[in-house]
């Protein structure tokens, strides 16, 4: 029973898929940023704060998940819970750390969206959120709603828009940290009410991004449709039906990949990741346990005004209405982009879905603009992956879209 006390609340077998195979002492460069304060000889000095350990022993609390009743424990969580959301979770990380258009594996998928939404609740700082969340304070009773609520997030990450970025040819690569599934919102600087102590923005505001690196050089970046369809609203907005327990559909063939990130990308990144852990970071090599030494200091609302997590809109389709057909007298089943049914209220809200056609044709503009013709994500349309680069017309049609629509850009929609 004592192995299942010592619990990895960031998975030993994920620990190791950042430390790359050319590495041949396995071992973290392990980053407390908050290191204790000891007596000795009657002074007080800080512990190391840098340490060099294995991944067995780095992110690891004794009795995290251990129940307790009187006088007996029991450690079922760890050994049977976490278990099988480990063992399920490795393939779904490998089909997404190397997919490729077309594919379609939506066991996988349910897969990964269950081991995030579990990941992002149960380390130190998930657990202490949702206490908070759901005010209980027994431990036993926080862990009851860990499994309860463990798909808590999944509904909103399915209709959000899927980008996987690579980080191979940059020289530095992923920051792991004791909270991996990191959230970003440009209006929640680290020192606001939204991010203090455990908190996070919640994932259901309009402008909040979910980074989650997949391994050492590759990034799954979520990002709610309502915000990739209207980045110049309030980010701090819930987006539309933001209820998350219930059904949502899922399209495969819109997660953009082949997003080959910068050097300065990933190092900004890393800062968003350091920036929001909660005590721990570790990396293979010391140097990136410091992103800011080399991107100095930044205004946190910058990342998100220069798009670094943004998908590309130009490989985004723009659609109102999802129909699906069962077969064989079955009937059908409808949602519009949001997850609403037609018995909803707002479902295919009509002035929003034109003032969002608007606002999107800016926002394609105004990319095209920014980054020029090269495409920085693709997705899969008409049986065929985007092209890479946009022809000299159609690049500058993409740019007419800001001219047409560009005044879209300052006008609110409630």
């Amino acid at each position: 029973m004592s192995v299942y006390r010592e619990n990895h609340y960031v998975p030993v077998w994920y620990q190791e898929r950042f430390l790359p195979p050319e590495i041949k002492e396995r071992k973290f460069y392990y980053l407390d940023l908050k290191p204790d304060t000891v007596l000795s000889n009657g002074r007080s000095h800080s512990r190391a704060a840098v340490l060099r350990w294995g991944a067995k022993r780095c992110f690891r609390q004794r009795d995290l998940y251990t129940a307790r009743y009187g006088n007996w424990i029991s450690t079922e969580i760890e050994e049977k819970f976490f278990g099988e959301v480990d063992a399920s979770a490795r393939p779904a990380l490998d089909y997404f750390a190397n997919f490729t258009h077309p594919s379609a594996e939506g066991e996988l998928f349910h897969q990964l969206t269950r081991y995030m939404s579990i990941q992002k609740l149960r380390t130190p700082k998930g657990l202490a959120d949702l206490a908070e969340r759901t005010r209980r304070v027994d431990k036993n009773q926080v862990l009851h709603a860990l499994q309860q609520l463990q798909r808590l997030f999944c509904a909103i990450w399915t209709e959000c828009v899927w980008s996987i970025a690579d980080a191979s040819l940059s020289a530095t690569k992923f920051l792991l940290s004791d909270h991996p599934v990191t959230v970003y919102n440009q209006g929640c600087f680290p020192a606001s009410e939204w991010c203090r102590d455990h908190r996070d923005p919640e994932i259901w505001l309009t402008g909040t991004h979910t980074l989650f690196p997949l391994r050492v050089d590759k990034i799954l970046i979520l990002t709610n449709l309502s915000w990739a369809r209207y980045p110049y609203g309030n980010p701090l907005k819930n987006r539309p039906n933001p209820d998350p327990f219930r059904p949502a559909m899922f399209n495969f063939t819109q997660i953009q990949t082949k997003r080959m990130l910068s050097e300065e990308e990933v190092l900004a990144i890393n800062y968003i990741i350091k920036q929001r852990a909660y005590r721990y970071v570790a990396a293979a090599d010391k140097a990136s346990l410091y992103p800011e030494a080399k991107i100095g200091k930044r205004r946190w609302d910058k990342f998100g005004e220069d798009y670094l997590l943004m998908p590309d809109p130009r490989s985004m389709t723009f659609s109102s209405q999802v129909i699906i057909g069962y077969g064989k007298g079955r009937g059908s089943d409808a949602f519009d982009a949001y997850g609403q049914k037609p018995w909803q209220p707002g479902f295919d809200d009509k002035a929003r879905s034109s003032f969002e056609w608007e606002t999107f044709h800016a926002f394609q503009g105004e990319f095209a603009r920014r980054f020029g013709p090269k495409r920085r994500g693709l997705s899969f349309e008409f049986m065929r992956l985007d092209n890479e680069e946009d022809n000299k017309e159609y690049h500058n049609s993409h740019l007419d879209l800001e001219r047409t629509h560009r005044k879209h850009r300052y006008k609110g929609h409630k």
